[in-house]
């Protein structure tokens, strides 16, 4: 019990020294009163002002597997050109691509958004995990 207390008070004086330092001097430093707190705007705690990649895209949702209903809006209307994001709101992932070979989003996890792409072309695409769950892009000229 002896050697436990002892140990104990080692690592209590290491605690000490790391917290609070071990200084060289024998005489407290003088301190100088800090000045009060000048009044400045709120720090904001959301989010930075990071530009939101899907903002000017046209967002196709990934609803569940059901077939044509797979996808809202279906037919999406989109103009060429135009940046589209798919958003996930299902619970399972997903990967939209065009049946051209056109367009492939990656695997888009439950809640998340595609990157942002523009689309060069239009017409049918499909989920290639879930190869029933189909869409259809047209022209928005």
């Amino acid at each position: 019990m002896n050697m436990q207390r002892f140990l104990m008070t080692v690592a209590l004086i290491a605690t000490t020294f790391a917290v609070y330092g071990c200084g060289s001097s024998t005489s407290p430093s003088p301190t100088s009163p800090s000045p009060s707190p000048t009044p400045t705007s709120p720090t904001p705690t959301g989010p930075t002002s990071t530009p939101d990649p899907t903002a000017g895209a046209i967002t196709i949702n990934v609803v569940r597997e059901n077939g044509a209903q797979s996808f809202s809006p279906n037919p999406a209307t989109v103009p060429p050109g135009q940046m589209v994001v798919w958003h996930n709101v299902d619970t399972v992932t997903h990967r939209v691509v065009l049946n051209d070979g056109t367009l492939d989003t990656g695997n888009i996890a439950p809640g998340a958004f595609s990157a942002p792409m523009i689309l060069r072309a239009v017409g049918p695409y499909h989920c290639s995990i879930h190869p029933s769950m189909v869409g259809t892009i047209v022209s928005g000229q």
